[in-house]
């Protein structure tokens, strides 16, 4: 699932499509998705604002100011990672946020990736990442190896080669979803017995899923949400994850296994919703 140095995400059986958060205040939300990450506002409707690259839907926000505050310790969002093309954007995005002093949470190296961290105004977190080749992923016995180290800033502001940001690149997606759960092995049930997601890694109490090779496309940690339950209802946060599945039969295959799990299917002409145990929509689409 390579193309020389890059991963192949379109041809991977399964990978992210776009995210729904609900949030309090939606003009805040979304001027903050456009102003920080460069997203651009692509459709407005009654209570709702979806952004993303020039040409591709990435964020759906979906305002409602009787929402209760998301609470950090419930299952629901880690952070949506969004996929620069190169370390050069990533440099570049970098400069950008310290020109303007954005409010960093982290930098790290995660040997597949370096990554930026940050959070919106309603505390859902924001990943920023570049991948490193294919080709650094993995260990000497050939499997994916994850760890979280310092970020050389210098290295990666360098890549920039003095260019400057001009707004989330055409070609850039959401790469992954990292969750917050209840439990890894109820997460490993659902996301590699149901879904179908390889895992990729375990790590200090999270798992890692990937499709195709992929380091991962979704992951649940269990660091502020030991023994959560499914969310409350009315709480503002994450609501709907797309997984974009590449042909029909990699689709009927997980729904035949969703039948089997007892779970309950909503379908909606070719695409298909499934709840994971925390309240969280799956959409199947093509």
């Amino acid at each position: 699932m390579t193309t020389g140095d890059h991963f192949d995400h379109k041809n991977a059986p399964l990978r992210i499509g776009r995210v729904r958060l609900k949030v309090r205040d939606l003009e805040k939300v979304a001027g903050f998705y456009e102003a920080v990450l460069g997203l651009t506002r692509l459709e407005e409707g009654a209570g709702s604002v979806t952004l993303g690259s020039a040409t591709a839907p990435l964020l759906e926000l979906a305002g409602d100011p009787a929402l209760t505050p998301r609470d950090r310790r419930d299952a629901g969002l880690f952070h949506t990672a969004f996929l620069l093309p190169s370390r050069a954007d990533l440099g570049r995005w970098l400069r950008f946020a310290a020109d303007r002093r954005i409010p960093l949470q982290g930098a790290s190296d995660h040997i597949v990736s370096e990554a930026l961290y940050l959070a919106d105004p309603e505390g859902n977190g924001i990943e920023i990442y570049a991948d490193r080749a294919p080709s650094h992923w993995r260990d000497a016995r050939g499997g994916i190896h994850m760890t979280t180290e310092s970020m050389d800033v210098d290295g990666v502001l360098g890549a920039a080669e003095g260019s400057e940001w001009a707004g989330f690149p055409e070609d850039g997606f959401i790469g992954h979803v990292h969750l917050q759960v209840g439990d890894t092995g109820a997460a490993e049930q659902f996301y590699n017995g149901v879904l179908g997601f390889d895992i990729a890694s375990r790590y200090h109490g999270a798992s890692f899923f990937g499709s195709g090779g992929y380091h991962h496309h979704l992951a649940g940690n269990i660091w502020n949400s030991r023994g959560a339950g499914a969310r409350p209802q009315g709480s503002a946060g994450l609501d709907r994850v797309e997984v974009i599945v590449r042909d029909a039969a990699t689709r009927d295959a997980i729904l035949a296994r969703a039948h089997d799990a007892g779970l309950t299917i909503e379908p909606d002409g070719q695409s298909a919703t499934l709840t994971d145990p925390w309240g969280t929509d799956i959409a199947l689409v093509a």
